[in-house]
C-alpha cells in the first residue's frame, strides 16, 4: 500500500477544538507536544473533508490534495468494513468512485454487495466456523439473495460445534444490511440435505434491512450445524448483506 499511499494521523481535535478540548491540547503542549500547523494547505483540505460530527476519518487525497474518498469511523459497515472492505475503499477512491462523498445521491446498495463479492471483499460460499472453548464467538460477514428460482437459494454458513461434548446454547446474533430487501434465516442440522424452512430447527423471519435478530438453540453432545440465509420474497437476484455473530453460551438449564 505504502508504494501508493502515504499514511499520516492527524487528530481532529488539533484542527478545530472544542471548548473542551482546547484546555486538553494547551496541557499536551505544556508537556512538549508540538502542535499541527493548521495554515498549511493539507490541514485545510483535512478540515474541508472531514464529516460532521465524526469522531474520525479516513480521508484518500490526490496529490494536489483533491478529496477523492472519506471512509468515517462510524461507518465502517459493508462493503467496507474489514481489512478487504478497507482495500476495496481505497481502490474506488483512486478509480475515481469517490466513496463517501456522494451522500445526497441515492446509493445502490445492490450495485455495491455485488461489487464486493466479485472483488472478494464480501464472500457468499465456503463459509464455515468452527467453534471451540477458546474461540467460542465467531463473526461471519456475507450477502444472501432472494430466490432466483422456485427452489431455495440460501448462503449457507456451515458451524461445527463438536468441540462442546456437553452441548450448550447456540446463539446467532444476526444484522441485516441496507439494501432493500429484509432477510429470512434458518438453522437446520448438520446432516440435512433438504435445505427448506420445513426442515428447520428455529428460524427467524422477516428481519427488516438494517435490523438485527438473535437466533438461539439449545442442543446436547457434539454437534454441526448449517445456517442458511435467504432474502425474503420479492424480486428475483434482489442482495442484501449480514453480519452473523455465532457463538456458544452454557446451557443453565
Amino acid at each position: 500500500m505504502n508504494e501508493s499511499f502515504i499514511n499520516a494521523w492527524v487528530l481532529n481535535g488539533e484542527l478545530e477544538p472544542s471548548p473542551r478540548k482546547k484546555a486538553a491540547m494547551a496541557l499536551l503542549r505544556k508537556h512538549g507536544f508540538k502542535p499541527f500547523d493548521k495554515t498549511i494547505p493539507l490541514a485545510q483540505a483535512i478540515k474541508k473533508g472531514w464529516k460532521e460530527h465524526s469522531p474520525a476519518d479516513s480521508l484518500v487525497f490526490s496529490p494536489d490534495l483533491e478529496l477523492m474518498g472519506r471512509l468515517p469511523v462510524n461507518d465502517r459497515h459493508a462493503p467496507y468494513n474489514g481489512a478487504k472492505g478497507y482495500l476495496l475503499f481505497l481502490q474506488e477512491s483512486l478509480d475515481g468512485k469517490l466513496p463517501g462523498l456522494r451522500e445526497d445521491a441515492p446509493i445502490h446498495w445492490d450495485t455495491l454487495l455485488e461489487t464486493a463479492v466479485e472483488s472478494g471483499a464480501m464472500v457468499d460460499d465456503g463459509l464455515r466456523v468452527t467453534l471451540t472453548d477458546e474461540h467460542s464467538e465467531q463473526e461471519v460477514l456475507s450477502v444472501f439473495r432472494t430466490s432466483e428460482t422456485d427452489a431455495q437459494n440460501y448462503t449457507v454458513v456451515e458451524i461445527d460445534a463438536t468441540a462442546f461434548e456437553d452441548g450448550g446454547v447456540l446463539v446467532i446474533d444476526v444484522w441485516v444490511g441496507e439494501s432493500e430487501v429484509s432477510g429470512a434465516f434458518d438453522l437446520f442440522s448438520g446432516d440435512t440435505t433438504e435445505l427448506a424452512p420445513a426442515n428447520a430447527l428455529v428460524s427467524a423471519r422477516n428481519i427488516p434491512t438494517n435490523q438485527r435478530e438473535v437466533i438461539k438453540h439449545s442442543f446436547d453432545g457434539s454437534q454441526f450445524f448449517k445456517l442458511g440465509a435467504i432474502g425474503n420474497a420479492s424480486e428475483n437476484g434482489k442482495i442484501n448483506g449480514f453480519l452473523a455473530t455465532i457463538s456458544v453460551e452454557s446451557d443453565s438449564n
